[in-house]
């Protein structure tokens, strides 16, 4: 259906032609599967088209584990994996790519690496944007920071601290500041006062987030609206662009970017481009946190680059400071373990020892329908929220969705079996690809509201907006009762429950775990072995990104104001 929706008529002569076109131009067909096709129509394994073909999907492979490119060696070595053919093939295929500027050949770190053109493109872009906004003038006259955090702490019932203070001063006094810090440490207090100084100067002001979650928090906090980066750029639902650009720019004096950490390089390039050059922009991020899902490590890059100024926030204030959550991340962040002991009194952070995954399980089921929900008074299914390390194994979200579905919202009549999942009445369920057509977007949560069995279709409710998903879409829906970490950047949940067990091995690494307790927002468990935790607190190496980024932005000669 996707093939004939994409080519119309013309679907069996592309396919006849270079079934590796597949692979690029619809989404949900990877290079196996055009493989798969060029196989049956008799192309050689040693063809040319093929190897090109396999050179682009190396690279793909390498973005979709959050690089920009590969060092030569390593693609080379990649490809001949995945492809199965000789090494001097490879070279041949790499240099006619190179030729026709598919792909692009330069350094990270004196490494010779090799890069998608888009992406190569991207974070030069970025570099090359901050570098055009630093020079730009201030979008408002010199305001005295100083009388404006007298005027704001006569309006309040909170004095600044010394360190948020400072900061305030240095947003007044930058055209593009990133602040950066971990839970407890103030920066929405920070953000909210240089809000509120801009506001009483009349200054334009522009609020977005990565994710509808995290936009919707960054409203509740300002109250002001705050907008997703792709609805703030006006996404082009046909092709996938945005409207809002460097010929049609935002109408801003001051962007503000929640939740930077989970931006990759392909939408900050966007997003920057569309800021017009009078303008100011403040990023707001906890770099301890997992980078962005999509390529690159752009608020990493951004703050090590030294580039532009950057607030960095330790302290935790005293009210943030009674909260177990706070202390328990804050600990993990520093390599201490976190507290494996009963807490003597109500808590909002708990450790529930489990040493063998059917044990595991047994116990996160009898959490999220039965103890938390009469302790608490949460619901089971709206409130709490499971996050895996990862989706594989028995402990991965796939399998816990299948068992939390079955005590929580078992099927009934009204279902629909599709792509592996059973959707039924009252299923949470999760958007995994963004669709510019529905304005759905990758990590989007919702609730199912009405099945049509008849003609296959799910009705699912997001933030009060009902979308249809038709038979052959429902490959973009999974249930959410269980997910990744990964996918839950960006989101607090009233209650989060963290399976970490040995078997997550691949994937215990520190920021992980930092990143899955501090999605709690009154409520935080952790379920699994000490061993496990030990695991993921000791390992800070994570996997090392192939980006450029930062080198784009020390080599560029940026101008600093503040």
């Amino acid at each position: 259906m996707r093939i004939y929706k994409t080519y119309g008529n013309d679907a069996v002569q592309v396919m006849s032609e270079n079934p590796y076109r597949l692979a690029k131009d619809i989404r949900g067909i990877g290079f196996r599967t055009a493989d798969s096709i060029a196989m049956r129509l008799g192309i050689e394994k040693n063809a040319m088209i093929r190897v090109r073909a396999g050179i682009s999907y190396a690279l793909t492979e390498a973005l979709n584990d959050g690089h920009c490119g590969l060092p030569a060696k390593e693609l080379q070595a990649l490809a001949e994996k995945l492809l199965e053919v000789p090494s001097p093939l490879i070279e041949t295929a790499i240099t006619l790519e190179l030729g026709e500027g598919n792909i692009v050949r330069d350094s990270i770190e004196g490494a010779e690496c090799l890069f998608l053109a888009g992406l190569y493109q991207a974070e030069k872009g970025i570099a090359e944007q901050i570098q055009r906004l630093t020079n730009g003038k201030m979008p408002w006259q010199e305001i005295d920071a100083e009388k404006g955090i007298d005027w704001l702490t006569d309006k309040s019932d909170f004095a600044l601290a010394e360190s948020q203070k400072r900061a305030v001063n240095l947003a007044l006094s930058s055209k593009l500041l990133v602040i950066t810090g971990g839970p407890g440490v103030g920066k929405t207090t920070i953000v909210n006062s240089i809000l509120r100084i801009l506001r009483a100067k009349k200054v334009k002001i522009c609020l977005c987030a990565p994710t509808g979650r995290a936009a919707k928090r960054m409203s509740e906090t300002t109250k002001q609206e705050a907008k997703t980066i792709h609805r703030l750029l006006e996404v082009n639902p046909k092709g996938g662009g945005f409207r809002r650009n460097q010929a049609n720019p935002l109408d801003t004096d001051i962007l503000v970017v929640d939740e930077a950490s989970m931006i990759d390089v392909l939408l900050m390039h966007a997003l920057l481009k569309a800021v017009p050059s009078h303008a100011a922009v403040l990023v707001v991020g906890d770099i301890d946190q997992l980078p962005s899902v999509g390529p690159g490590q752009v608020l990493a890059d951004i703050i090590g680059s030294n580039a532009v100024p950057v607030v960095r926030l330790t302290e935790v204030f005293r009210q943030a400071a009674q909260s177990r959550i706070v202390a328990m991340a804050h600990r993990i962040n520093k390599g201490e373990f976190p507290d494996f002991a009963k807490p003597e009194s109500e808590s909002d952070y708990y450790f529930v020892e489990a040493n063998e995954p059917k044990k595991a399980i047994q116990v996160i089921l009898e959490l999220v329908r039965e103890r938390i929900p009469k302790r608490f008074g949460l619901d089971p299914i709206r409130d709490i929220q499971v996050l895996c390390p990862m989706n594989r194994g028995g402990l991965g979200a796939r399998s816990l969705n299948v068992e939390m579905q079955k005590v929580l919202n078992p099927p009934g009549t009204e279902k629909v079996e599709k792509f592996g999942w059973v959707f039924t009445l009252k299923d949470k369920v999760m958007q995994i690809e963004n669709d510019y057509d529905k304005e759905v977007y990758n990590g989007d949560t919702g609730f199912v509201t009405k099945i049509d069995v008849e003609e296959g279709q799910v009705f699912v409710e997001f933030d009060g907006r009902e979308v249809v998903y038709d038979s052959g879409d429902l490959d973009n829906l999974v249930l959410a009762y269980a997910t990744t970490i990964h996918k839950a950047q960006g989101s607090e949940y009233p209650a989060v429950i963290l399976p970490v067990l040995t078997q997550h091995y691949a994937m215990l690494q520190r920021n992980l775990l930092y990143t899955g307790l501090t999605r709690g927002k009154r409520l935080a468990v952790i379920v699994g072995q000490k061993k496990a935790v030990a695991i993921a607190v000791r390992n800070v190496s994570g996997r090392k990104r192939w980006s450029k980024l930062r080198d784009w932005l020390t080599e560029t000669p940026v101008q600093v104001i503040g």
